[in-house]
């Protein structure tokens, strides 16, 4: 009969212990959906919000006209090296450089000028 009551008594202790880990895990999930849900509804507020006022953006965007120009320069590089202006080549040359820098091809020649002077400078 001790035996009894013994298995009977650590059988109350394990549903017990069952029982209050199965109810911790529903109220720990429980806190999970509710985080879940909080969360949820601040984004959808946020986004709400924000396509307000998108969209009141977009009704004043459309009511303006188109007054503003847009003014493309293009940038102009002259090539000024010590080596293309002391060495190699003379002003007519540096003008091609600088025609091809700017893909002028209304300066460049149709046909080569010749052959190369044996004088010219070394390109090693």
């Amino acid at each position: 009969m001790s035996q009894i009551r013994i298995i009977v008594g650590i059988a109350a202790v394990v549903a017990l212990l069952f029982g209050g880990w199965t109810i911790r895990g529903w109220y720990e999930g429980n806190l999970d959906l509710l985080r879940e849900r909080v969360t949820r509804a601040a984004i959808d507020e946020a986004l709400e919000s924000h396509s307000d006022v998108a969209r009141v953006v977009e009704e004043k965007l459309s009511g303006l006209k188109a007054n503003q120009t847009v003014i493309d320069r293009g940038v102009t590089r002259e090539v000024i090296k010590p080596v293309y202006r002391n060495v190699c080549l003379p002003g007519a040359g540096v003008g091609l450089l600088n025609a091809a820098a700017l893909n002028d091809t209304s300066q460049l020649p149709a046909e080569p000028d010749g052959d190369v002077p044996e004088d010219a400078a070394d390109p090693q």
